[in-house]
């Protein structure tokens, strides 16, 4: 088989990636908090035929002979970039402006993390996530609270009846990373801890300029920018084309080969 077909074929198989990563970012285009992807590729290994710096019979240095087999995916990383900030008015909704994440506890006892700050007050009165888990550190808001503020820099209070001032409920923390592209995906706008992302660091929001600040009353927005996604769907097809063309190519001189030896 000509090899040139294998290349080929490991070019389709990589654009092809990459139009999924480009389907999945433009579908989560007005996803709260969601972050966009971007595959990372690699050529593969080499035939190496002559030996780069190898000396010639006529004592010069040779180039040498090295024949590319062809690309690989080595993965797919998230982009952290900061989405717009938008208003929605609503008390319970945070944004997260600058670094961090929101801590959830998931069913089974471990954290997740999200940049999503669609929060709700569950049937206990536990501040949680849209997907009604609960914050850590946890705060409870009493069934007579009137109103709900978020201070820039997390503390949490309410309104109560009788109360002069406001009561203060708990303090929301931001959790960085080292390495926030090496976190895994969970869906539902939740991230996991892995080796590659580093351990968790947990503070105050606007401690020391390494925390972001909360916003009540907005949500962060999606980070895709959808004319960057088509310009990359565009080139991502013309190069799937180009490929295809390759295989066709290889193809047609196998054709004539076999023809040419009967």
């Amino acid at each position: 088989m000509n090899p040139a077909m294998l290349i080929a074929k490991t070019g389709v198989q990589a654009q092809d990636a990459k139009l999924q990563a480009i389907a999945n970012n433009l579908a989560n285009v007005n996803t709260t908090g969601f972050k966009r992807d971007r595959v990372v590729f690699a050529d593969l290994f080499y035939q190496v035929d002559k030996q780069p710096g190898a000396q010639t019979a006529d004592n010069t240095v040779s180039n040498g002979v090295q024949l590319g087999n062809g690309v690989g995916i080595v993965g797919t990383q998230k982009v952290f970039t900061n989405g717009a900030i938008q208003t929605t008015g609503q008390s319970l909704d945070v944004a997260v402006s600058g670094n961090g994440f929101i801590q959830v506890r998931r069913p089974d006892g471990t954290p997740a993390y999200t940049r999503a700050g669609q929060l709700q007050v569950d049937s206990n009165g536990v501040l949680a996530n849209s997907q009604g888990l609960p914050l850590v550190p946890q705060i409870t808001v009493p069934n007579n609270a009137l109103s709900i503020t978020v201070g820039e820099n997390g503390m949490v209070s309410a309104a109560v009846p009788g109360a002069v001032a406001p009561t203060e409920l708990g303090q929301l923390t931001l959790t960085t990373f080292v390495n926030p592209a090496g976190l895994q995906a969970l869906g539902d706008n939740l991230y996991q801890e892995t080796a590659a992302s580093g351990t968790p660091n947990e503070g105050k929001a606007g401690d020391g300029g390494a925390f972001g600040k909360f916003k009540q009353g907005a949500l962060e927005g999606s980070n895709v920018q959808v004319v960057e996604e088509m310009v990359d769907m565009i080139a991502a097809q013309r190069t799937y084309e180009m490929n295809t063309k390759v295989l066709s190519a290889a193809d047609n001189m196998l054709q004539y080969l076999s023809q040419a030896a009967r």
